[in-house]
């Protein structure tokens, strides 16, 4: 029988393993396609501490209309997809009234805390500490009005302890040279960190687990089950092993594991999109936000990563790479001098839950299995901190944060 079983070989199953591995546990990670190989391959590469906001949110639901009307825009439903998102989106909308924000805020705020704790020590293990960027993010607006409607956020970071500057002129020049005239205002953030590449730091974190012992096993997991002493894993062949305890962190692909369990989590899934453009297509100082068209530019050891936005439309319909093109032309439009030219697309399922906090606690059905999943856009950021908690949560620890806002019964 095995020690723990972790479904999902992203970065946080990475995290979690190594977690573990610190406890002196044996690990053995089981993905479908293998280590990073879906949404933590491709994603911007930040560690976005600073980024407590909840998305659901009294701000986006007045932003959320105009958005829709655009199908490229930062947040698009395919119209297909709309009946089968329409609870999700209920939820979604009870979770951004201003109560409810409050309370989802704060408990971001308690996991970020954790996350600029954990990170270091995490990366510094790997041997991945050298990968971090600590330039800062630049937020940027096209109009005083622009940065006039976001200040309730940047107050609500500031209540947290979160450093940052509001910047125009002279000092927006420094900070990002060669800048459309039409960006007026930004805001420097000097505790949001990236990483040269996100695939990278993965990849060396699953190198120092299995230098360690641990085992990853490409194989897709159909239903994880209680079993006498344990949990029951079965395989997509028929197949099945034991394990003392399992972990089930495979994001977007969580879901029906969960209800197998008797667990119905409302997950979704934000379909994100970007584009990397060669080295040299610009210089990128740090990771620029584009908050009001929903994406980022981002600059990594293998180029210039374009992309984000939200698409809620599942994981069975086809990619819409024409929302990748939508941002690179905006991105050109507001970096003149940028070469858009061989570029690299790429679409990633990021795991999304109404209230914009993560499910991590044990299941309905046995405690032997602990749940880790729906980080949304945050998985790199709070992946540390998530392999901290599952730990202690395993050994029988009282875990550094409470964990009410994030049990799997919430719902």
């Amino acid at each position: 029988m095995h020690d723990v079983a972790i479904i999902g070989a992203g970065i946080i199953g990475l995290a979690v393993a190594a977690a573990l591995q610190d406890d002196g546990r044996q690990v053995l990670l089981l993905d479908r396609r293998g280590v990073a190989q879906e949404t933590s391959r491709g994603n911007a590469g930040a560690l976005a501490f600073s980024d407590i906001l909840p998305l659901a949110s009294p701000g986006i639901m007045r932003q959320a209309p105009r958005w829709l009307l655009d199908p490229l825009g930062p947040l698009a439903i395919p119209p297909a997809y709309f009946p089968t998102i329409l609870p999700w989106l209920m939820r979604f909308w009870r979770a951004s009234r201003p109560n409810r924000a409050d309370a989802s805020l704060a408990a971001q705020a308690g996991l970020m805390a954790l996350a600029v704790a954990e990170t270091p020590g995490m990366l510094d293990r790997a041997g991945a500490g050298h990968m971090v960027r600590r330039d800062g993010s630049l937020q940027l607006y096209e109009s005083e009005a622009e940065l006039a409607a976001v200040m309730p956020g940047w107050q609500a970071r500031a209540r947290h302890g979160i450093a940052f500057e509001h910047v125009r002129g002279p000092r927006l020049a420094e900070l990002q040279p060669g800048l459309h005239p039409r960006l007026v205002a930004g805001t420097f953030v000097p505790g949001w960190h990236t990483v040269s590449d996100p695939y990278d730091v993965a990849c060396r974190l699953a190198d120092r687990v299995t230098a360690r012992g641990g085992q990853i096993e490409t194989r897709a997991v159909l239903r994880v089950a209680a079993a006498e002493g344990g949990v029951q894993v079965k395989f997509a062949d028929g197949t099945t092993l034991l394990a003392h305890r399992a972990v089930i962190a495979a994001g977007a692909w969580s879901k029906p594991l969960a209800q197998g369990l008797g667990d119905r989590i409302p997950l979704e899934t934000e379909r994100g999109y970007n584009t990397t453009l060669p080295p040299g297509a610009f210089d990128l100082r740090r990771q620029l936000i584009f908050g009001g068209h929903g994406f980022v530019a981002t600059p990594l050891s293998t180029g210039l990563r374009i992309g984000g936005a939200v698409e809620l439309g599942g994981l069975k319909l086809p990619p819409n790479m024409a929302r990748a093109d939508a941002m690179l032309r905006r991105a050109a439009a507001f970096l003149p001098g940028l070469r858009t030219e061989g570029g690299q697309q790429w679409m990633g399922f990021r795991p999304s839950l109404p209230d914009s906090l993560p499910v991590i606690g044990p299941a309905s059905a046995t405690p032997h299995v602990v749940y880790a999943f729906g980080h949304g856009h945050l998985g790199l950021t709070q992946a540390a901190a998530t392999g901290r908690i599952v730990a202690d949560l395993i050994a029988g620890r009282s875990p550094p944060i409470p964990l009410g806002p994030f049990r799997p019964t919430r719902f």
